[in-house]
């Protein structure tokens, strides 16, 4: 019942910028905090960024704080990934995760719904 769809992915240039959306479905979408992860080959997955479902705080990892902003449009079901330069080491699958009730959340469990990724890359 509950779809999380990415699109916005791509190969994009270190210094350039990229935006990604995840559309929800099935879910009460202004109730649901939103957040984006990323996965690297070999590694784990990482927290990104986490928006609330009403008030539209924000929070992010320290490694991307001041170069990706997170946003949503409730109207629309839509969570949003601004990426601005980006680095090599940004390269990884990004997902986006709900969480039904749940405020500003960085951990990966306490996510309920997942969508199947969008690859980022970025080449030197």
């Amino acid at each position: 019942q509950v779809q999380l769809v990415e699109s916005g992915g791509g190969l994009v240039q270190a210094g350039g910028s990229l935006r990604l959306s995840c559309r929800a479905s099935g879910v009460t979408f202004s109730r649901t905090g939103m957040g984006w992860f990323r996965q690297a080959p070999g590694k784990d997955r990482e927290f990104v960024a986490a928006i609330t479902g009403r008030s539209g705080a924000r929070t992010y990892a320290e490694s991307v704080k001041g170069r990706f902003t997170i946003s949503r449009d409730n109207a629309e079901n839509t969570v949003y990934l601004e990426m601005n330069s980006m680095r090599p080491d940004d390269t990884a699958v990004y997902y986006c995760a709900a969480a039904p009730g749940r405020f500003l959340v960085d951990s990966a469990a306490e996510y309920n719904y997942w969508g199947q990724g969008t690859q980022v890359t970025v080449s030197s």
